[in-house]
């Protein structure tokens, strides 16, 4: 019985100690941030397009692996001009979130064909977990990049224990000569060192903003406890060089990182709060020091939104435009981060339909989204440049 008592003492203390540290490794992060990165972000492809609206060109689902029940938080990279497959898109998908049989997919949008590739798993948990040499108990959300060299990074979310509040983000990198998805695989090349919480609870979820010395910002969020932002640089090859707080509040999460010029960057944030609303902040300086923003006018319900910069003072935002549920998705397309226009209705449904977490990349002239549809598989739209009165519809 006294050691029982003991011991359910010794855990207390530990549990309050661990508790005021991770307040104090907070707190000192917000103030002393690390400011390595001074390269400004650079355009994709898009930088020269006009304003104007947007017309549905094309939508679909994308395949999933054989015997596949559930799919979940597609990511998109564009690949470069004269790849044979003008997009990668990566998902989750197995019996269910959280399913021991979760693995990451892949497929590729072909630019000869015009068609996504059959699917096919590229991150496996039990493969990766012997590399690493120890075990992963399930895979989440997969961010991709590709290097100043050209190679594939993967991003992936993953647990050794506990729920996603336990997560660690693994780095993986391109391990075969040919990124085709065919001979795509992916090696580890660590876990980030983000945490002295056993190193966990940070997740990603959105793409990175591309940095003109070939390097990149990535977005990240804390969640064990309180919900924070932060930015993550990577030099041209990969390397982990620092992170920089993006929100002093403690309920944002999955920041979406946009580029109205190459020094001035918004982050927009899902919030998890009642009647909340995308949530705001602002860099005027390359992303080396963040300013909490008053929210914007557009509805969150607790759900991911995925952004990206097109061209000077053109923005565009995908969102769940309510305060409960995610039966509708919506485009929003804005000239200054504040004010925001529906460009596009890209799913407008019903109870208990899902239309949630999208992505999107701009390739070949155009503008990609995918999401998750009803937690079973992913769908996309594209669209191109229209007249102002022109709007897009599924």
């Amino acid at each position: 019985m006294l050691i029982s008592v003991v011991l359910r003492c010794a855990l207390v203390v530990a549990l309050g100690l661990g508790i005021f540290a991770v307040g104090v490794w907070q707190r000192q992060g917000l103030e002393h941030p690390q400011r390595g990165q001074t390269a400004q972000a650079v355009w994709t492809e898009s930088a020269g397009l006009e304003s104007g609206g947007w017309a549905l060109e094309a939508h679909g689902s994308i395949p999933m692996p054989a015997d596949t029940a559930a799919a979940h938080a597609s990511n998109l990279v564009a690949m470069p001009l004269g790849n044979s497959a003008a997009l990668t898109a990566f998902w989750f998908a197995g019996d269910r979130e959280s399913a021991p049989n979760v693995q990451i997919a892949a497929s590729q949008w072909s630019r000869a064909s015009q068609q996504w590739t059959p699917a096919r798993f590229v991150v496996n948990r039990h493969a990766m977990g012997r590399e690493l040499g120890y075990g992963l108990r399930r895979l989440g959300n997969p961010v991709a990049w590709l290097d100043g060299e050209g190679r594939m990074h993967l991003f992936v979310v993953a647990t050794g224990w506990g729920g996603w509040a336990a997560s660690r983000v693994l780095q993986l990198r391109q391990s075969s000569t040919s990124n085709a998805l065919k001979d795509l695989q992916f090696e580890p090349v660590r876990v980030l060192p983000l945490s002295w919480l056993w190193n966990i609870s940070y997740l990603v979820r959105n793409p990175p903003l591309p940095l003109a010395d070939g390097g990149m910002v990535l977005p990240v969020h804390f969640e064990l406890g309180t919900k924070h932002a932060s930015a993550l640089h990577f030099d041209a090859q990969g390397a982990y060089r620092g992170m920089v707080r993006i929100s002093k509040h403690h309920d944002r999460l999955q920041p979406t990182l946009v580029m109205e010029s190459p020094t001035d960057w918004w982050a927009f944030m899902r919030v998890q709060r009642e009647q909340g609303k995308v949530a705001v902040s602002r860099s005027r300086d390359a992303g080396r020091n963040w300013e909490d923003q008053v929210d914007s006018s557009l509805d969150n319900p607790d759900a991911a939104v995925a952004g990206m910069g097109l061209s000077p003072h053109r923005m565009v935002l995908a969102y769940n435009p309510s305060v409960k549920g995610r039966t509708a998705l919506h485009l929003g397309e804005s000239g200054n981060g504040q004010s925001w226009t529906v460009a596009a209705v890209i799913e407008k449904g019903a109870e208990p339909d899902e239309f949630s977490y999208p992505a999107m990349a701009w390739s070949d002239g155009k503008l990609w989204v995918t999401y998750t549809a009803d937690r079973t598989h992913i769908q996309w739209q594209r669209f191109i440049s229209a007249p102002t009165n022109t709007r897009g519809a599924p």
